[in-house]
């Protein structure tokens, strides 16, 4: 039978790098992107591509099976009898964009294989923390080492404060006002990323105390105060705060913003028309774009595609 339940999209607003060292972030899911485990007997050739790399993940997990410490038991039996029957991930996600492409996977074949899931409704603070850590252990696969956030957001599908490692739960966000000029939007750069060296770049810079500094007394308050502003629905402290952030993004994260996007970015501060920050790790994918007025800061942007996520 077709697991045909769809697992959403997710969009870090705010925390990339900072949420490594413990900082706060905010993540919502995103179901404009979307994918399902489903089953295809007669594959096309992406079929067959996603269905070898789920066969490569489940051999990769009975390993991962036989760690004691690993307690959610994944049944690689069953996933290995669907996979010769032709079961496939059929998804809208693009890869390498800072969307969660392998989050949804994971959240998936979790949902659908491990003999001890934990429910995703009525989640106790304890049971989404060891949530967070199998699921990441999980998502290694994809990216040598998961903080388990993606799959996380995808698994739940709904809004996380991340306030620290162990402290993570559901948030309630503000209504969108479907018909506000306001927006927070996607920027595609149409470049894939790589997760993986972008975030060595970001812990070597993390050995320079004045790096470190900035990460703790700039970023992580900025990145803080946009929070409280968008979680209370302040939009004009949001702006000015998300300004900042911007700023900070730019001047010290540049090896995360390809060399296209730099002059955009650029131009957002100086026109003060929309601001841009980093969608996940950056390098390429997706931006994340803040304007109080979409339609002006889409037609500045016209050479890029852009697609509002929340109005305001």
């Amino acid at each position: 039978m077709n697991n045909i339940h769809p697992y959403n999209a997710k969009i870090l607003l705010f925390g990339e790098y900072g949420i490594i060292k413990d900082a706060m972030g905010l993540s919502i899911p995103y179901d404009f992107y979307k994918g399902a485990l489903v089953f295809s007997p007669l594959m096309t050739e992406s079929e067959r591509q996603s269905n070898a790399e789920i066969l490569k993940f489940c051999h990769w997990i009975k390993e991962l099976n036989n760690d004691a410490s690993f307690t959610a038991k994944i049944d690689t039996d069953a996933m290995e009898k669907d996979l010769q029957n032709g079961l496939y991930f059929n998804s809208s996600i693009p890869l390498g964009y800072g969307v969660g492409s392998s989050g949804a996977v994971v959240a998936a074949i979790y949902s659908r294989y491990a003999l001890k899931a934990i429910p995703s409704v009525n989640i106790s603070a304890a049971q989404i923390i060891e949530l967070k850590n199998t699921l990441g252990r999980m998502e290694s696969f994809f990216h040598g080492k998961s903080s388990g956030l993606d799959p996380l957001i995808c698994y739940l599908n709904l809004p996380i404060l991340i306030r620290s490692k162990e402290e993570i739960s559901p948030v309630g966000i503000p209504e969108q006002d479907q018909n506000g000029r306001g927006a927070i939007f996607l920027l595609d750069t149409g470049q894939i990323h790589s997760t993986g060296g972008l975030i060595d770049i970001f812990f070597e810079k993390m050995k320079n105390k004045g790096f470190r500094k900035m990460l703790k007394d700039e970023f992580s308050t900025l990145s803080e105060a946009c929070i409280d502003a968008f979680l209370h629905g302040k939009n004009a402290s949001l702006m000015e705060n998300m300004r900042g952030l911007s700023k900070v993004v730019f001047e010290h994260f540049s090896p995360m913003i390809p060399q296209e996007i730099r002059s955009l970015w650029l131009k957002g501060l100086q026109t003060d028309s929309y601001y841009l920050k980093l969608c996940g790790a950056g390098g390429g994918g997706f931006m994340l774009g803040f304007t109080e007025d979409y339609t002006k800061a889409s037609e500045m942007l016209k050479d890029y595609n852009t697609q509002p996520i929340y109005r305001f």
